[in-house]
Parts: structure tokens; sequence; C-alpha cells
């Protein structure tokens, strides 16, 4: 009979398989650890620096989602903060979120130098200084500005606009502190949507885009049917409107101006200090 081969790692059969299952376990093991702050291998000799092309101004539009983001290279096994200058409120460390805010959040996505504080519904109070910074001793930080605007939407000549019968309609609708120009401009009339191609005909629109937007409205030949409320809707900002009044008389007693003023008004303290004055010079 013959007698069982006895294995022992003195065998270099043997031996030469455990150690390949040892060196693949270890490989295995170094590829797969990460901590929640362990996302890269530093390079040797160099430590934590924040990237030059990192922003240091944000704008946002109240009640729309808004990222800061802060760029870091190196960062090994420190960890990146965000912290809020106004009242020195810890926000982040790392992945995690350290306020009872909910509308705060950390995001980072692996294998990326990007460690972000996200916003939902920013308010105009959320405006102000934060700093992201990393764990290093001491702690360096890089301070970013946040502003949070609310769209300004006016019609030159609010609230009325008086014109003659015949007379060509032009308003023009300024949008201010969009963070981006409006997709869309959309004027209505008595509430119902502005038909540029309808039978009345003379109706054109000049919407001119950048830092603030203008969108002109011209309705040629105006006629009484003309006269209402119109409305100037950018997609990103607050309505506003103006009431035109389509008139016959040519000079009206009360013409309004842009600044709310009556023509009318004005004239008649004018004439009664003149009568003042000419019965004081014959007293």
């Amino acid at each position: 009979m013959y007698k069982r081969r006895k294995e022992s790692l003195t065998d270099p059969i043997i031996l030469g398989r455990f150690v390949s299952f040892l060196t693949g376990a270890m490989v295995s093991s170094l590829r797969n650890f990460r901590t929640d702050f362990l996302e890269e291998w530093p390079t040797p000799g160099t430590a934590p620096i924040f990237d030059a092309s990192m922003q240091s101004n944000f704008t946002g539009l109240v009640g729309k989602t808004v990222h800061l983001v802060c760029k870091v290279k190196n960062l090994g096994n420190r960890t990146v903060s965000w912290v809020r200058h106004r009242d020195v409120h810890l926000l982040t460390v790392g992945r995690y979120t350290y306020t009872s805010d909910q509308r705060f959040e950390a995001q980072h996505f692996p294998h990326t130098e990007d460690w972000t504080l996200k916003i939902r519904y920013p308010q105009r109070k959320d405006s102000g200084i934060y700093e992201c910074q990393i764990s290093t001793t001491p702690p360096v930080g890089r301070t970013v500005h946040l502003t949070i605007v609310e769209p300004v939407t006016i019609i030159v000549g609010q609230p009325d606009l008086f014109v003659n019968k015949g007379s060509t309609i032009n308003l023009t609708c300024i949008v201010r502190y969009a963070p981006e120009p409006p997709p869309m401009m959309v004027w209505s009339h008595n509430s119902e949507i502005i038909n540029f191609d309808s039978p009345r005909g003379g109706i054109s629109l000049v919407t001119e885009k950048g830092p603030e937007t203008t969108s002109r409205l011209m309705i040629q030949k105006a006629v009484p049917s003309d006269s209402g409320i119109y409305t100037c809707e950018p997609s990103n900002a607050n309505p506003s409107s103006i009431k035109v009044h389509v008139v016959n008389e040519e000079h009206p007693a009360a013409m309004h101006h842009g600044d709310g003023s009556s023509s009318y008004a004005t004239t008649k303290p004018t004439c009664f200090i003149i009568l003042i004055m000419a019965n004081v010079m014959f007293i």
C-alpha cells in the first residue's frame, strides 16, 4: 500500500501556493482599503494644498440649491471641513454633516478632489463667508464668499402709464440681480399670454440678455381695447405688472409720468404762487 504524502510548508509546491495566496490576499486588501477620509494615497513628500483654480465667490438664487466647492490636492488621511463664519458653526466634516439644519449637506465623490457644501432652499440670510478647512497641524483654510440674491423685475413707468390713442405703447421690463439671464420672458395682457401672430398685428418684442436683461414690448396704433394690465414674467424671477390707459385726449388732465407724478397737479401750485406774488407787488 502507498502511504499518503504528508503535506508540509517545507514542501516547495505547498509553500509556493501559500505564498501566492497570501500575496493575493494582501493586494486585494490594499486595493479595498478605504476610510471615510482616505480616498487616495498621498504623494510622498507633499502636503495637502488647495487647488489654485478654486472659486472664491459664489452667487445663488433664493430658493435654488447652491453648491460651494472646495478643491484639495494630496489630502491623504486628513479631513476637510466646512465652517460658517457668521456664528463659527461647524457644518460638515468629511462626508458627514454636523448641523441640525437639514438644508446643509456634505458631498464628496470617491477619487475626486472636490469637497462640496450643498445648501438647499437658500435664503438671503445665508449670504456671508464660509471656510473650507484641512485638518493639518495647524489647520489651514480657504474662505469663500456666498451671495444669495433675489431677482428684481420692474417695468419702467409703473404703476400707471397713459398713452394717446393711435400712438405706440412701449413697455420696458428689466430683470436685475439674476444669477443668469432668464431663459424665457413671457408677456401677458389681462392675464392672457400675448399672441404676436394675432390678427391685431403691430406687436413686437425685443429682448436683450446680459447682467441686466431687458425686454421691450411695442404695440403700434394703440386703441382703447389695448388698455389693461400688462405683466412681464421672467422664468427665473418674480413677475411685474403695469396698468396701461389708452386715452382719446391729446393731453389728459392727469397724464401720469414714470415717477407717478401728475402734470396737472404740478401746474396749479405754480399758478397760485404767481398770483400771491402779484398781489404783494401791488399792495
